[in-house]
């Protein structure tokens, strides 16, 4: 079985969710596809949960306690959100394989390192065995697999980073991976009656921007 897992180096989540993937069944087989979290916010409409106040500071906390509970090492950057284009630009030059995502969400979550930075990024090439750390950034067929990777999420409907892929089903967060495990198991569980009925219900209110009830 293939299924693939969509990710941003600017996630946390998608660090923590990395640490989840050895638990996957042994038969199945994921593609890793960097994509440009930001694009996806832009098309859908959305905010990263770093832009309001309140939900950056318990995402932050949560994340540092999820990574306790889960016994990883875990740093936050010293600045998030941050511009991790170069840095997703050079994981995709070195392949996207799992030792290249691993090396750099190590560098990001890991090590708490900016990647922003044109010294730390040097170093993430250097790990990542790119010999030429400009070249590979100006290239322009590693720039168009980035961009393609993230016109193929977003017509999935990927809306969110990570996000495991299988066929026609999204399973988005880290927190989703149990449910993901019981999809690739039995996906007959999940089209029963009333799955089949929250797909298709109706919406009862759309919100409005402009006002607020007195």
């Amino acid at each position: 079985m293939k299924i693939s897992w969509a990710f941003d180096l600017i996630s946390p989540y998608a660090y923590l969710g990395l640490a989840q993937m050895s638990r996957l069944p042994a038969e199945v087989e994921v593609t890793l596809v960097p994509v440009l979290f930001g694009v996806m916010l832009n098309h859908h409409g959305q905010v990263g949960p770093a832009e309001i106040d309140s939900k950056r500071r318990f995402t932050y906390r949560f994340v540092v306690w999820r990574a306790r509970s889960l016994g990883l090492p875990f740093r936050m950057p010293p600045t998030h959100p941050f511009n991790c284009l170069n840095a997703m630009r050079l994981v995709v030059a070195a392949g996207s394989d799992l030792a290249a995502v691993q090396t750099g969400f190590d560098f990001v979550f890991r090590q708490g390192r900016d990647v922003s930075d044109p010294a730390v990024l040097a170093d993430l090439g250097q790990a990542l065995g790119i010999a030429d750390v400009n070249a590979a950034l100006s290239d322009s067929l590693v720039k168009q697999k980035l961009r393609s990777n993230t016109d193929w999420a977003v017509q999935k409907g990927v809306f969110g980073v990570p996000t495991y892929v299988a066929g026609n089903e999204l399973f988005w967060g880290h927190d989703a991976f149990e449910m993901l495990v019981d999809y690739l198991k039995d996906p007959a569980r999940f089209d029963d009656e009333e799955m089949r009925r929250v797909d298709s219900l109706p919406v009862g209110v759309t919100r409005s921007r402009v006002t607020r009830p007195d």
